[in-house]
């Protein structure tokens, strides 16, 4: 009873006790302290918690770090903005029914704009499968509080005890109805939907928005890390260790459904002690991850200036997808300017002469395009923007036939080298394109010459 006592003493010690403004205005319940009969509460620190369905077990910390950081309006913007190829954010919040009349309901707004509405979310499930079979039998949840980080996990000691689980989830989501979740859109938000359906007794919670932060993450890093899971992100991005943790003893996910169900046939209870703090690592990882993002989506442009070259690619491509033309011309070509590696100046290269070319700066766009006339992917490309710009913009055709004769000749050389059926496809529709551009620019030539020899007769013919 004594060692059961002593950690419960500590989680009550956690409560924050800084003299930073208080925020949550909602009161977290009561927790039943457990006794020896109770080993599993024992070894995870956690406290028993009721509600009108039952019990469940609570675990409760604050963390100092990673300390709450105000985001701008901007970055919020972007992060709850969707790509221009998919539907816009006014489309998808109509489709869930959170938009009345064609417009945003000013609560949503005020409530994405507002991050102690925020609650960061990470499950721990008995597969990774999804499905109407698969439990989150441990639920991390956290939220800005007092300039840090409070954390609470709900879990199962046995099935049974879901509907309890579920309960308390659904209130916190009303206290806190943005949800900030890594990969939540396609696996735990799902996943948690289902079991809610499945209760028959609880309502689904309505979100007022859900921040999936891994897709702009691929965005802005997959370029240089290659893998952006959440505990690459950590070493490279967010330098952990000076936020006050590691992960030097942290579990393997693949393992943890296993430990799970080796706990529910009676083995040791151990081992969910670090399932537990790795969820906890996880939901102070979500948290920073959030901070970061929105502090290089700012405006501050010393942000951006820091950022390694690849990053600012990245984050030219996001910010363009996202409609932010100026911003992401000039990520671009601070990239360029930062020692882009050999493999990505082309692609880049490409991108910023598309978008000098949508600021009407014709002639910056040639120079660039000229840069890529040599390139194996993009040459032919390069060689027709360059035909249409002395056509159209010069009105030089003689040297917009040379740029098309030369595009001619790599698509014809690239049908005849290669072996891959999509690629000897893409150049026989290159090469007919350029046929039909030498055919019409001939024929204009021609034209032009008839109407310098004879000037009468072609008035005559207009």
């Amino acid at each position: 009873m004594g060692i059961a006592s002593d950690r419960f003493s500590r989680l009550a010690a956690l409560k924050p006790a800084r003299g930073f403004p208080e925020r949550s205005t909602a009161r977290l319940a009561d927790l039943r302290e457990p006794d020896e009969m109770d080993p599993l509460s024992v070894v995870l620190g956690a406290g028993i918690a009721r509600n009108h369905f039952g019990e469940h077990l609570a675990i409760r910390n604050w963390f100092s770090t990673p300390e709450f950081a105000e985001p701008s309006s901007a970055a919020l913007k972007l992060l709850a903005k969707a790509p221009a190829s998919l539907p816009s954010s006014g489309q998808a919040l109509r489709s869930s029914g959170q938009a009345e009349g064609g417009r945003y309901k000013s609560k949503t707004v005020d409530q994405l704009n507002d991050p102690t509405k925020w609650l960061f979310l990470d499950t721990e499930t008995t597969g990774l499968s999804g499905g109407t079979g698969t439990y989150a039998f441990l639920v991390g949840m956290a939220w800005w509080d007092a300039g840090g980080l409070q954390v609470e996990q709900l879990f199962l000691r046995d099935f049974c005890q879901e509907h309890s689980l579920l309960q308390e989830l659904s209130d916190r989501l009303a206290e806190r109805p943005v949800l900030v979740t890594f990969n939540g859109k396609t696996f735990d938000w799902p996943l948690l939907e289902s079991r809610f359906t499945m209760t028959r007794a609880i309502r689904v919670p309505r979100l007022a928005a859900h921040l999936d932060l891994l897709h702009p993450a691929r965005a802005l890093w997959k370029l240089r890390l290659g893998s952006v899971r959440l505990v690459e992100l950590e070493r490279h991005v967010l330098e952990a260790e000076q936020l006050g943790w590691n992960r030097e003893d942290d579990v393997l996910s693949a393992l943890i459904p296993q430990f799970y169900f080796d706990y529910l046939r009676g083995g040791s209870a151990q081992p969910l002690a670090g399932v537990v703090r790795h969820n906890q690592l996880d939901l102070r990882g979500l948290a920073a991850l959030s901070t970061k993002m929105c502090s290089l989506l700012d405006t501050r442009e010393k942000e951006n200036g820091e950022m390694h070259s690849l990053d600012l690619f990245g984050l030219s491509k996001f910010l363009r997808k996202r409609g932010e033309r100026e911003r992401a011309h000039t990520a671009c070509a601070k990239a360029l300017q930062s020692g882009l590696p050999t493999e990505y100046r082309p692609g880049a290269t490409r991108e910023l002469a598309m978008m000098v070319r949508e600021r009407g700066d014709a002639e910056g766009a040639r120079v660039l395009w000229e840069e890529l006339v040599r390139d194996p992917q993009d040459g032919m490309l390069a060689c027709e923007k360059l035909a249409i710009h002395f056509e159209r913009g010069v009105k030089n055709c003689a040297r917009a036939v040379e740029f098309a004769e030369l595009g001619l000749a790599k698509a014809r050389r690239l049908r005849a080298s290669t072996r891959e059926p999509y690629a000897a496809a893409r150049a026989a529709r290159w090469e007919e394109k350029f046929v039909c551009r030498l055919a019409r620019l001939r024929h204009r030539i021609k034209e032009q010459g008839n109407a310098r020899r004879a000037p009468l007769l072609a008035a005559a013919g207009q």
